[in-house]
């Protein structure tokens, strides 16, 4: 019997390659010590269920790409069909298997021996699971392919949902539901990641919180149209999964061609923390992890908009300089006729008449003051009132002669067209050149509608998708120490496959500290801080018209990449006195707050957030509570600080406690308690107004 045990970071999954068919996933969830050759043939064999009355004969084995033949009556895993109709219930055989090193490799042929398919799965040393496939037509005419999904097994506890939804200004809203008998399916068709994206599907057991509650998830690693389904069939099987979202007839395969999906992750947790945290590895092991020495930054956004005056960017620049700012970004406005938002995308050459003697100047003037320098891009879109624009019309993604509905006065331009790739790549490459130019900050401000390929208008956000990598791949290669910032009006392209190019996501163009303190907390549930560009804005918020402190927008923003965006020639001394105490607080602990393992608390209700940062050796950490409301009951119940070694003894000190009256032991010296003790019994918490956080600096206490 062909059965593969596969075990990482305690996680085992066990895989049937007994055949004929395609692999299937038996097992997928907490490690199985000491499991061998028999004890796997056993699980398997323990596992063939009964026929139920009325089903069929012998009980379908659901294999990663789910198959109709089987008597599977969900999801399948592949829906398309040859130019006759036939093919479109294919029966795939192994013709070869190959495991080893926590990897599977299987290849298979249809009954009719024109389709054939490559799967892999592997289990990350993070103790992740992902699988991808690739299709391929060795048929004499065409095979369109509808869907193509891969997913995994859930146990019958796994019985309720956690994804998101969300919306530009607030993303990553967390909703939770039921599995019931059916299907559970998040479909995206903006052409982005989206900010109402599931984001993560996650099913676990009834009441699954940050620490507890055995938990599934999934997650597509793909930026542009894009499905997360969960279900459940009557004869009990429930299955979760996603894939890419393919718009009819995007996707056929001529003899000879094929087509891959992307990387479908699979992360199984104790809890959303421990979910979270194999997602965080994951990034943090990738090949050039960005680390946690992250520069701070201003960006001059909120400051000017599309004033972009000389003197008062230099202005600017001084202070930031002076308050400890370490990069320095020049948003939208710099290029062409881009005065407003009205004209000028897609001409990507710097504006003579805004800058006669080009970025010189002010970027002499950044780097002399050691600051590293930005600048805004949008490559991917075009105004009307453009060059580009009226250059080539045909550029422009529409599904038919006229173009589709305007959004910011923009249409997209079409990167799968070969020339246009090259056009803005071109200029883009033309100012890197010029240009001592460290950062870009990456937008994307609109949906993808009917985004085809001019004449025939055929759907093209498969290859505008593949062009966006390509692109990022070859900025890269040209300037490898170039960081990219992934910004989509906002948050709206946060996902595992942009994050293997890019080196942050902006998480939302809200930077209103107590709409931040919700996003950050669930962007966290995929990205780690150290890629979650983090600012603090005026007191007085541009989204929001919300008024707030500088020690609420601080303490919330140190919990990310912390950045500036403010204008500082309007701030008074006072102000630049505290924002360089804090920018010092971060540069200072930014080890810790963006390396260490980040833990969410449960248990204090809507308007009480606790949360932190644990160093991995637990011998420090950095926790907080926000208050986001009028708290009930008042003062909250004793915070509790989970994460560090239950048999170390640690000293707890509150780094800024926030108006209000404070506990007693807050005066002691040395308040010392064991890492159990913190977990399961607590502190006591001051009494706080609404929109105000107070940190807490735990340290262990060695000898003690």
């Amino acid at each position: 019997m062909n059965v593969v045990t596969m075990s990482a970071a305690g996680v085992t999954v066990l895989i049937d390659a007994t055949g004929p068919g395609l692999p299937v996933v038996v097992y997928w969830g907490p490690e199985l010590p000491g499991i061998d050759d028999e004890q796997a043939a056993a699980m398997v064999r323990a596992a063939q269920p009964v026929a139920g009355t009325n089903n069929v004969d012998m009980p379908p084995r659901v294999a990663v790409l789910p198959e109709h033949h089987t008597g599977w009556t969900g999801r399948p895993g592949l829906s398309g069909a040859f130019e006759d109709g036939s093919g479109w219930s294919p029966f795939f055989t192994l013709t070869d298997f190959r495991a080893g090193d926590n990897r599977v490799e299987a290849e298979a042929v249809d009954d009719s021996g024109r389709l054939a398919l490559s799967l892999e799965l592997e289990l990350l040393p993070t103790g992740i699971l992902r699988a991808r496939a690739t299709l391929g037509n060795r048929g004499a005419s065409a095979y369109g392919i509808n869907d193509f999904v891969l997913s995994f097994p859930l146990p019958a506890e796994a019985s309720e949902i956690l994804d998101f939804g969300g919306r530009h200004n607030l993303e990553r809203v967390p909703q939770r539901g039921q599995l019931r008998t059916g299907a559970h399916v998040r479909e995206n068709r903006k052409g982005r990641t989206g900010a109402d994206s599931a984001y993560v599907l996650h099913v676990g057991e009834p009441g699954f919180g940050f620490a507890n509650g055995r938990t599934w998830a999934v997650h597509t690693a793909w930026s542009g149209n894009h499905l997360h389904y969960a279900e459940r069939v009557s004869t009990g099987e429930q299955r979760i999964g996603g894939g890419e979202l393919l718009l009819p007839g995007e996707i056929r395969l001529a003899p000879g061609e094929s087509y891959r999906t992307p990387w479908i992750f699979g992360s199984f947790g104790n809890g959303l923390d421990e979910v979270a945290r194999r997602f965080h590895r994951h990034l943090r092991s990738r090949p050039n992890p960005v680390g946690t020495a992250r520069p701070v930054t201003l960006n001059v956004w909120e400051a000017v908009y599309f004033d972009h005056d000389l003197a008062r960017l230099l202005d600017l620049a001084e202070r930031a300089a002076a308050a400890g700012v370490e990069r320095y970004v020049l948003d939208d406005g710099w290029f062409s006729s881009r005065r407003d938002d009205t004209s000028g995308l897609g001409d990507w050459v710097v504006s003579p008449e805004v800058w006669p003697q080009g970025l010189h100047p002010l970027i002499d003037r950044v780097k002399q003051r050691g600051m590293q320098f930005g600048l805004w891009f949008e490559p991917e879109m075009v105004n009307p009132d453009s060059d580009l624009a009226r250059a080539h019309p045909e550029w422009i993604m529409a599904a038919r002669s006229s173009w589709p509905v305007e959004s910011r006065h923009q249409q997209v331009l079409n990167i799968g067209i070969p020339a246009a790739y090259e056009h803005v790549k071109a200029q883009i490459f033309a100012v890197l050149e010029e240009y001592d130019i460290d950062y870009i900050k990456w937008d994307h401000n609109r949906d993808l509608i009917e985004a085809g390929t001019q004449p025939a208008g055929s759907p093209g956000v498969h290859e505008q998708t593949l062009a966006f990598y390509r692109l990022l791949d070859e900025i890269r290669a040209f300037r490898p120490r170039l960081e990219i910032e992934s910004c989509s009006s906002g948050g709206a392209r946060v996902d595992l496959a942009v994050l293997e190019r890019t080196d942050r996501v902006w998480v939302s163009d809200n930077i209103d500290p107590h709409d931040r303190q919700h996003m950050l907390r669930w962007t966290t549930q995929l990205v780690p801080p150290e890629y979650l560009g983090s600012h603090i804005a005026s007191d007085h918020s541009h989204t929001t018209g919300r008024r707030h402190d500088l020690a609420f927008r601080g303490a919330t923003a140190i919990f990310g990449h912390l950045g500036i965006e403010w204008d500082l020639t309007r701030a008074s001394d006072e102000q630049l006195a505290e924002l360089a105490e804090w920018v010092t607080l971060f540069k200072t602990e930014r080890g810790l707050l963006l390396g260490g393992d980040v833990v969410r608390m449960d248990g204090y209700g809507p308007d009480v957030m606790v949360h932190g940062v644990v160093a991995p050796d637990r011998s420090r950490a950095i926790f907080a509570m926000a208050t986001l409301d009028s708290p009930y009951p008042d003062p909250p119940a004793l915070l509790r600080f989970r994460g560090l070694d239950p048999e170390r003894r640690y000293r707890v000190r509150p780094l800024f406690g926030g108006a209000g009256p404070r506990p007693a032991w807050w005066s002691d010296d040395d308040l010392i308690l064991s890492g159990a003790a913190l977990a399961h019994f607590g502190v006591a918490c001051p009494r706080v107004h609404p929109d105000q956080v107070v940190l807490y600096m735990i340290t262990a206490a060695e000898g003690a």
